[in-house]
């Protein structure tokens, strides 16, 4: 259920793709234990990106967006950012400023999530995981 969106520069090669996918997912199921991590990647050529209204003026920085239930555990939230970051700098390297990559995490309450026709409050499987996740 964990979906995570990544807004980066063309140019990063298919096989290094790949191992950042792998990785990143491997972050978010280690945070959160819930099947079907989703990341959806989103490439931009440099003159399609502005920083303070120019184009193109320095490589870009990726931007991530993490869009999934509550997580309690900073320390959690910490080692996932980290793995993740270091999954991006890997597959970006020389193509993109990847020491300042942007983690946004947005966490939702299970009554703010519907899926499959149902607010995630009214699954119990998912009530039971995020309790024994988030304590």
């Amino acid at each position: 259920m964990p979906q995570f969106f990544i807004e980066a520069p063309t140019g990063v090669r298919s096989e290094a793709k790949q191992k950042m996918m792998k990785e990143i997912t491997a972050a978010i199921d280690a945070a959160y234990h819930i099947p079907d991590v989703r990341i959806w990647l989103r490439e931009y050529a440099p003159d399609q990106v502005a920083q303070d209204g120019r184009l193109a003026a320095e490589p870009i920085r990726p931007l991530c967006f993490l869009e999934a239930p509550e997580l309690a555990s900073l320390d959690a939230k910490r080692r996932m950012a980290a793995k993740i970051h270091t999954a991006i700098a890997e597959a970006y390297d020389g193509i993109a400023n990847t020491e300042e990559t942007l983690i946004l995490m947005n966490h939702y309450p299970l009554e703010n999530a519907g899926w499959a026709g149902r607010l995630q409050s009214d699954n119990a499987d998912i009530v039971e995981a995020m309790a024994e996740l988030n304590g």
